[in-house]
């Protein structure tokens, strides 16, 4: 399998998160050890490429908040920027607010994301690994990976949040569109809803989108990812959300998985691209699902039973040891099943 890693993961740099990047660390040292294939960093994409899935203005406000926010004191040098005000329902989110703290909030969704100095070439090196790992697939490849932090699920057409910026799912299946093709599915079985992703396609029929996920009304993003939203306009069907209550067990969420893969199936993608964060592990302060290292094995080999070309997107989770383990159980389990 071929991986492309980011190798600038490391500039998003948090002060409130300071083992972020050790997620993906700890992912490549496990696929390096098993021997799994061939990692490479990504060529560069254009600006160009990034509009297809995010708005002009809010691209052009991430490459610049940095300097806007070191602009208005020296000393937010040594301090992260956070919102502090939302436009809620019945507000204008059409004008753009000349305030800096007014943008700011006008494209964040929540108060954990912090912006810092090397975020966005961190998360356009991470949307250059997705769109290079779609492209991989076009040339041939059955299978690829991309290794990036920041994650991008959580992250919208116009706003960023839960950790992502930049959708990289979302970017990979729009590039393999814009190559050609006219099905591309998305699974995602992060431990928390892709809200982002959702968001993108959420009326579009090209693209189907399908996701197992911890229940909104105990996990985030609390707002989004409960089984009737099913899709708008001409999405309407192309959106599967299949919630869990937290304890589930193995046998409960693999039969979440196999609803999944059917409605996959029915839709026939000619690709596919998976959200990888490794649903809920042991060890893991954030995911709770009952599942083990073998069960990542075997969802695995269900993914690669479906037959379609895809793309693996690493969507991150905590630091703890299993993490590695798991994300590759799932690489490997798909090799498998060839």
């Amino acid at each position: 399998m071929l991986t492309f890693f980011n190798e600038h993961h490391a500039q998003h740099a948090p002060r409130v998160d300071t083992a972020g990047g050790a997620r993906i660390d700890v992912v490549a040292n496990e696929f390096a050890r098993r021997g799994l294939g061939r990692i490479v960093t990504p060529h560069g994409v254009p600006l160009t490429s990034l509009e297809r899935t995010h708005t002009p203005r809010y691209l052009h406000f991430l490459r610049g908040a940095w300097s806007e926010w070191l602009a208005l004191d020296a000393r937010n040098a040594e301090r992260d920027p956070l919102p502090s005000a939302w436009p809620l329902a019945g507000m204008r989110r059409d004008v753009e607010p000349d305030s800096f703290a007014g943008r700011l909030g006008l494209y964040a969704c929540d108060a954990a994301t912090p912006l810092t100095a090397g975020t966005w070439t961190a998360a356009k090196t991470g949307a250059a690994c997705a769109i290079n790992a779609a492209h991989a697939l076009r040339l041939g490849e059955r299978a690829t990976f991309a290794l990036t932090h920041p994650a991008g699920h959580h992250a919208g057409a116009d706003y960023f949040g839960g950790g992502c910026f930049l959708n990289n799912a979302a970017l990979a299946a729009q590039h393999l569109l814009d190559d050609g093709l006219q099905r591309v599915a998305i699974l995602d079985i992060d431990y928390h809803h892709g809200h982002g992703t959702q968001d993108i396609f959420y009326r579009r029929r090209d693209v189907l989108f399908a996701s197992i996920h911890a229940d909104p009304r105990s996990d985030y993003p609390f707002y989004a990812g409960h089984a009737d939203e099913t899709g708008a306009d001409a999405g309407v069907g192309f959106n599967l959300n299949v919630p869990l209550p937290r304890g589930v067990n193995a046998a409960q969420w693999f039969a979440a998985l196999e609803t999944a893969c059917i409605k996959l199936a029915g839709f026939s993608p000619q690709a596919l691209v998976v959200s990888l964060g490794a649903a809920g592990i042991d060890g893991d302060p954030r995911a709770h699902f009952d599942l083990a290292g073998g069960d990542f094995l075997r969802i695995g080999e269900r993914i690669g039973f479906l037959g379609v070309p895809t793309v693996f997107v690493f969507e991150g989770g905590a630091v703890v040891p299993e993490r590695g383990i798991n994300v590759v159980n799932v690489l490997e389990g798909f090799e498998t099943a060839a």
